[in-house]
């Protein structure tokens, strides 16, 4: 019991510094609401490497680096660092590819999700609904036996081979800029300074490694077995981000007039049931996955590798949400084919693991 509650308590206090930095990260440029946004980071991170042409969402985003190697460095000091790879790597870089297909049609992940409701977003609660809803289906085939095969020990060269890749982005980031895309306006010109970027994402990567933070996980559990673990580090985002959303006057509850957002609520609560149905199969939510990638889970870095390549497809096909205006038909589509995919593809697996049994 004191195990679970000690457990409890380094969530909470993760969630109330994640909160915090979120907002100070906000309040020193980064876009509205956005203080940290797995999902539109990476987008950025894919515009400053040409991979899209969206000349206002172009960033070499400093904060997606350093969750990668915190979460790294941590693994390496406590002994966590274990290299491991699984099966199924093209189905990985799919679902990792619709994870951000229906993000981008949300217009953020789960982290991002839980600070536009502390902003007053009530978008974002509609997104919950949806959220929730793709966890469940997802905890079902969990339940039914759907798995993509148990993970193998892998070379260290291998599991330390993303973080590398971290390490090479941030030097070009520091050191040759100009071989780099920036946006000079929209989303990809407002940033935080990258020191604070780097000193906030380097510690919440660490300390994420440590916890096992991961929304989608948390639902499941709750489903699953009843344990609301996971979802304390969330709630004290919501309450820690809430209040400085109070603070510096940045609350506005309603569905309109909210940054970088649509109150489109049927494609808020399907893209979202897209993400959290892709997280729970995957087996955990975005930031999960660059926290796993950090740790040597070379399976999480296929999966950022096709949320970034949906980033880039997101944009260069105009799937992506525009801000008030919502999804157009790439994006309603996309979405229904993403649903519809994963579903077809688990059912498929779940039968066939139930069979072999």
């Amino acid at each position: 019991m004191q195990l679970i509650n000690k457990e409890k308590r380094n969530l909470a206090l993760v969630g109330i510094l994640i909160g915090a930095a979120a907002i100070l990260l906000m309040h020193f440029g980064n876009p509205g609401n956005m203080g940290f946004c797995i999902a539109c980071f990476i987008r950025d991170i894919a515009g400053s490497l040409g991979l899209h042409s969206a000349a206002n969402l172009q960033y070499m985003r400093p904060e997606i680096i350093a969750l990668v190697l915190g979460s790294f460095f941590m693994s390496l000091l406590s002994g966590e660092f274990k290299p491991r790879s699984g099966s199924s790597v093209i189905l990985r870089f799919i679902f990792g590819f619709f994870m951000m297909v229906g993000a981008l049609v949300f217009l953020g992940c789960p982290l991002r999700m839980v600070l536009r409701l502390a902003a007053g977003d009530l978008n974002a609660l509609v997104a919950l609904v949806g959220f929730v809803v793709g966890v469940a289906i997802g905890t079902l085939f969990l339940s039914n036996g759907f798995s993509f095969g148990p993970a193998r020990k892998s070379s260290r060269a291998e599991g330390a081979a993303f973080p590398f890749i971290n390490i090479a982005m941030l030097f070009v980031l520091l050191f040759f800029p100009v071989l780099l895309k920036f946006s000079e306006s929209g989303p990809g010109s407002m940033r935080a300074p990258i020191f604070l970027s780097l000193l906030f994402s380097l510690i919440i990567g660490a300390l994420a490694q440590k916890t096992r933070l991961c929304m989608a996980g948390g639902v499941r559990d709750v489903i699953l077995i009843r344990d609301y673990t996971l979802l304390f580090g969330f709630v004290f985002i919501f309450i820690s981000a809430l209040i400085g959303n109070l603070i510096i006057g940045n609350f506005n509850l309603g569905f309109t007039n909210q940054p970088i957002a649509h109150d489109k609520h049927l494609w808020n609560f399907l893209s979202m049931a897209l993400v959290g149905l892709s997280a729970t199969l995957l087996g955990g939510c975005p930031l999960r996955q660059l926290i796993l990638a950090g740790e040597g889970n070379s399976d999480s870095a296929v999966a950022v590798i096709g949320m970034l390549l949906g980033a880039a497809f997101s944009h260069n096909a105009g799937a992506a949400a525009a801000a008030v205006d919502g999804p157009g038909t790439v994006g309603k589509v996309s979405v229904i084919v993403g649903l519809l995919f994963l579903i077809a593809v688990a059912s498929i697996i779940t039968v066939k693991n139930r069979r072999s049994e």
